[in-house]
């Protein structure tokens, strides 16, 4: 099956100057591209929680330290997330991503399923994340879908002082780039091939010339460039109104059909992560509004229900909807 190219990751910097750290606001934006739909409802789930990391033989068990919201699409598998600590994990589609190799054969077996929730429900920072993926106890893989495609993957990570890092797969090897408010991420080419390519449009100049296509380069070409020249801002609705607008700039419009390239993307979804207010957006692009759960709000203390918020209901939501989330099942993840 031919892939088609999905999703862009930018963070939003506010103003750093005369501010502690603390205060400085940071939201994740992120696009859901794809050529079919993905239905992806919103969990909130709290501490103390015991997990398993796949259903084979020596698979990880651990009991979640933090409580978090993530993103599960197919009600199957964590796509992405944020927990109470500000740490937040984006998961986007990289065709060059081969997870394992001969020695990694032999590890502890890790699904794709749980792999987000699996590093949220047990970091506070990105350092601890890398410490943890340095180490490499696991090998991981996962279920095929939309009718036989790979989830062939690359993450952003980005905690609540800043701290990033890219994680991507090359048969088997990890290889992580760590910085300082790592601005942007979309899918292939892998991370420093992307650079590069980004290096020559910063010569051009995006006041002069930009590249407009939908494919993957140019958004991100077109996302580095807005976020750093857009006003930096700590009021949460403005910093929001912000983002919004460079991630609908690195958008494929809604139903986009090329007669030559019948498995090319549009943008499903947008999310937004306010990551010190610990604030999740959803936006979904057939609904009128947007709407946000507020962490903060919600119960994540050891026992409490696992809390569920169904977007197919969502088509007149708008604003803080932490009070429509319900109680339910923990989602059953696609091992």
């Amino acid at each position: 099956m031919e892939k088609a190219d999905a999703c862009s990751r930018v963070l939003y910097v506010g103003d750093t100057t005369n501010t502690v750290n603390d205060s400085v606001l940071r939201i994740v934006g992120r696009s859901l591209d794809w050529k079919t739909p993905i239905p992806t409802n919103v969990y909130v789930y709290p501490r103390g929680m015991k997990k398993v990391s796949d259903n084979k033989p020596g698979a990880i068990e651990w009991v979640s330290k933090y409580g978090a919201v993530y993103a599960v699409s197919y009600d199957g598998g964590i796509t992405e997330g944020m927990n109470e600590k500000g740490l937040v994990i984006n998961g986007l589609f990289c065709k060059g991503t081969v997870y394992a190799n001969a020695e990694t054969e032999g590890r502890p077996p890790m699904s794709m399923a749980v792999f987000v929730g699996w590093l949220l429900d047990l970091n506070a920072t990105t350092p601890e994340v890398v410490k943890v993926l340095k180490e490499q106890n696991f090998n991981i893989s996962g279920a095929t879908f939309d009718g036989g495609t790979v989830s062939a993957l690359h993450w952003g990570i980005t905690d609540a002082q800043g701290r990033s890092a890219i994680l991507e797969f090359d048969h088997g090897k990890i290889n992580i780039y760590e910085g300082q408010d790592i601005p942007m991420l979309t899918n292939d080419p892998q991370y420093p091939a992307m650079t590069a390519i980004n290096d020559y449009w910063k010569k051009v100049n995006g006041v002069n010339f930009m590249p407009g296509t939908v494919k993957s380069p140019d958004r991100f070409v077109r996302g580095d460039f807005f976020q750093h020249h857009v006003e930096k801002t700590n009021d949460a609705d403005l910093g929001l109104a912000i983002t919004r607008s460079i991630m609908m700039n690195v958008s494929v419009p809604y139903l986009y059909a090329i007669e030559t390239e019948p498995n090319v993307s549009s943008t499903q979804w947008r999310t937004y992560a306010n990551i010190r207010d610990r604030l999740y957006y959803f936006d979904l692009v057939t609904n009128l509004g947007t709407y946000y759960i507020d962490l903060k709000k919600c119960d994540l203390r050891p026992g409490a229900s696992v809390m569920k918020l169904d977007n197919s209901k969502s088509k007149d939501f708008i604003g803080d909807v932490t009070s429509k989330l319900e109680k339910h099942a923990p989602f059953t993840p696609m091992f």
